[in-house]
């Protein structure tokens, strides 16, 4: 069969006749097409894409000019395909070795487990050097270097944790994204769902309305044949 739209040739599973689409989409093909109507034909393929700038339009309305991820909802609904997916495998995947080091310092580090290690050092520590190794303490009161090892703990310590804490963050706005993909695609395919549900309702009324003319002309035809002479009225 020939599409009205392309003018190349198709198989009848390829195609979509005009009456199956719903009239804002309709009338966004006759803008291009003037002389397509409800009894034309159009390739699948050319139908995504008119679906594709209609949701584009319906997203601009809403939102504005669209980003990327908002590109990316209205392929995915044009053409069928999932968007929602578990991106904390992917996560996962992408880190380096010294990511997987920070995250375990950060995680070590704030932990009960660390407080109680690092107090026990600090006890030790002083204990050896206060009445342990008597004259012979190689960190005598004020415990000089202890001090100078605790702020090279600091000092590593905090921007170790800072890289931990900015990769969280990033893997949170990540998570924000597709989120707010799914959710968008969400609405869109509800607010499609609507206007088909719409669309097929008015179509069937349609339907039962060129139904009941029909039944009406049949009566209409039956009570003309009663009122003829060829059924006289009963006595």
């Amino acid at each position: 069969m020939i599409c009205n739209v392309t003018g190349k040739n198709y198989k009848e599973e390829e195609l979509t006749s005009g009456d199956a689409i719903r009239k804002p989409l309709l009338d966004l093909i006759r803008k291009d097409y003037p002389d397509f109507d409800t009894e034309s034909k159009i390739n699948n393929e050319t139908l995504n894409q008119y679906r594709q700038k209609y949701l584009e339009s319906i997203v601009k309305e809403e939102y504005g000019e669209i980003d990327r991820m908002e590109k990316e909802v209205i392929y995915s609904i044009a053409n069928d395909e999932l968007l929602s997916s578990n991106i904390e495998s992917d996560l996962e995947e992408t880190l380096t070795p010294s990511q997987h080091l920070a995250d375990k310092i950060a995680g070590f580090g704030g932990s009960w487990t660390f407080i109680g290690s690092f107090f026990g050092f600090i006890i030790v520590w002083v204990l050896l050097n206060l009445w342990a190794l008597g004259s012979k303490s190689f960190d005598p009161y004020p415990f000089i270097l202890l001090n100078l090892i605790l702020s090279c703990i600091a000092a590593i310590q905090a921007p170790i944790i800072m890289m931990s804490q900015n990769r969280k963050e990033e893997k949170d706005r990540k998570r924000s994204e597709n989120d707010f993909k799914v959710n968008l695609k969400a609405e869109l395919e509800i607010r499609l769902l609507h206007e088909k549900i719409d669309h097929m309702i008015l179509h069937q009324n349609q339907k039962l309305l060129e139904i009941q003319q029909i039944q009406m002309d049949f009566m209409a035809d039956i009570l003309h044949q009663l009122k003829s002479p060829k059924f006289p009225e009963a006595k």
